[in-house]
């Protein structure tokens, strides 16, 4: 389904709506339409998998599940349940943390890096494609709302309001 073919993006289409309430249904469909997207593409790894491996390069080093989970801004559980199925295809290693047993360190192998090198030109592609003809300015100012919101998240999450 396309949300913007039935709801409109004008301010007319929503004006009985909040338009926060209407931005969270988009920003919720398009994570939807873009998971499927992705999954469809990359037929050895869901977006998940590939945002797990995204998210463990961002936190540089050998994140530990907790610090990956905290990015990638989803439980302990699903992160594991994640890493997992990247660990039975060859693309992490899962080891105990030497100074504290009860953590579990992330690494990428040899065959995570093949793959993503194997892959880096399309993602470009995709990548560039998707942000066509959104202005660098649009998207930094869209990186700050996102992160507004996720601040109000937190403290909510708090009961801070």
């Amino acid at each position: 389904m396309d949300f913007n073919k039935y709801t409109g993006t004008d301010l007319e289409s929503f004006k009985n709506m909040n338009p926060g309430q209407f931005l969270l249904g988009q920003i919720s469909a398009f994570e939807n339409k873009h998971q499927a997207s992705i999954d469809a593409f990359h037929k050895d790894i869901t977006w998940k998998q590939y945002f797990a491996i995204i998210c463990v390069r961002l936190c540089g080093g050998n994140p530990t599940i907790r610090q990956l989970s905290d990015v990638m801004g989803s439980s302990h559980q699903n992160v594991k349940q994640i890493l997992l199925k990247l660990e039975k295809k060859g693309f992490v290693l899962i080891t105990d943390d030497t100074n504290d047993k009860r953590k579990q360190r992330i690494s990428l192998t040899k065959a995570c890096g093949d793959f993503c090198r194997a892959n880096a030109e399309t993602n470009r592609k995709i990548i560039n494609g998707l942000f066509d003809g959104i202005s660098r300015e649009s998207i930094l100012e869209a990186i700050k709302v996102i992160g507004m919101m996720e601040q109000n998240l937190k403290r909510i999450d708090e009961c801070k309001l």
